[in-house]
């Protein structure tokens, strides 16, 4: 079956929406051609690192099922996605059975926590979730506002084996993993998603704090999220997410053949003084093939830029025709 580059342009993005107040929006979108959506969470509670208890008071498993049963019916292979992080956000808190903390993990075998996350993701695909936007594979320091309660440990060993247990027990129960944030981000003076901020770790520690990517692509991560801010040892000029060098580096350094995900387009860090058109733009020809994007009534005129895009040059044909027909091979493994 062959897509038109307006097809194509919504498939290759993954609108994220804080309610699930989002059929309006997403239904046209679907029906255009998108194939994925982001059940996210606050602003207030990202930082928080938890959901509100006004969430956990009202939202419960029905309403859930029943928003992404509505989007089912406009794309029967959606990707459903939802940041669920051991020791960081979980926005199926109170839904699911919860993963282990890092303190109880660190008394459990490799096997005991692949079955706890294999009961977490048990849950979520009952409720039609198809994606987790984790585990977090940075082996982040204290210097790191963004990753604060966040990050699964500062040594890389320790780091790998909980996210190596992490991809087999989601994978496992049939949710997709998208291990984050590719290269790994060690030591950030501030959050990419208020200020334009970039890694300035040496290449050796980079590669050294890689291990548990490797980790997880062993492991057979189906997804791997590129970070939002520029690493300088690798390029200095454009945000993981927009760096044909790092996602290059990711294909041919680590070999890894499967889906890549953008982090937050709309970062400062990620934008850097581009459109928010412009930085999907620089995203696709980088090579990531499914961008994040905050989800509204936008989605339209970005698509319509995006396949504007692809007729005129500006970006490769190809390259989204094939980040588009990966996004789909993608959602028919759900």
């Amino acid at each position: 079956m062959s897509y038109s580059p307006d097809q194509d342009a919504r498939a290759v993005l993954l609108p994220a929406f804080d309610t699930l107040d989002f059929a309006d929006v997403m239904e046209p979108f679907l029906e255009q051609g998108g194939y994925a959506v982001l059940i996210g969470e606050t602003r207030e509670e990202y930082v928080a690192r938890t959901m509100s208890e006004t969430r956990l008071s009202t939202e419960t498993a029905s309403p859930f099922r029943g928003a992404i049963e509505r989007l089912l019916a406009k794309c029967p292979d959606l990707i459903v996605a939802v940041d669920q992080e051991m020791g960081g956000i979980q926005r199926l808190q109170g839904l699911v059975p919860p993963l282990p903390t890092l303190r109880e993990a660190s008394s459990l075998t490799d096997q005991a926590v692949a079955d706890c996350c294999f009961r977490t993701a048990s849950g979520a695909r009952e409720l039609g979730v198809t994606m987790f936007l984790a585990p977090i594979a940075d082996v982040a320091g204290a210097q790191n506002p963004w990753l604060c309660n966040r990050q699964m440990g500062t040594d890389a060993a320790t780091v790998a084996k909980l996210v190596k247990a992490f991809v087999t027990g989601v994978q496992k129960a049939g949710v997709s993993a998208v291990t984050k944030h590719f290269p790994g981000f060690d030591h950030l003076t501030g959050d990419p998603a208020l200020v334009d901020v970039s890694l300035h770790t040496t290449l050796e520690r980079i590669l050294q704090n890689a291990l548990p990517f490797r980790a997880a692509i062993e492991a057979g991560t189906r997804a791997i999220m590129t970070g939002p801010a520029p690493v300088a040892a690798i390029d200095a000029e454009n945000a993981a997410s927009t760096s044909p060098a790092v996602v290059g580096w990711l294909r041919q350094q680590f070999g890894f053949q499967g889906l890549v995900v953008s982090d937050d387009l709309d970062a400062p860090a990620t934008m850097r003084g581009r459109s928010l058109l412009q930085t999907a733009v620089a995203s696709i020809n980088a090579g990531a093939d499914l961008l994040l994007v905050g989800g509204g009534p936008h989605l339209c005129d970005l698509s319509e830029g995006i396949a504007a895009a692809a007729r005129t040059g500006e970006v490769l044909a190809e390259r989204l025709s094939d980040a588009a027909s990966r996004v789909r091979r993608h959602a028919a493994l759900t």
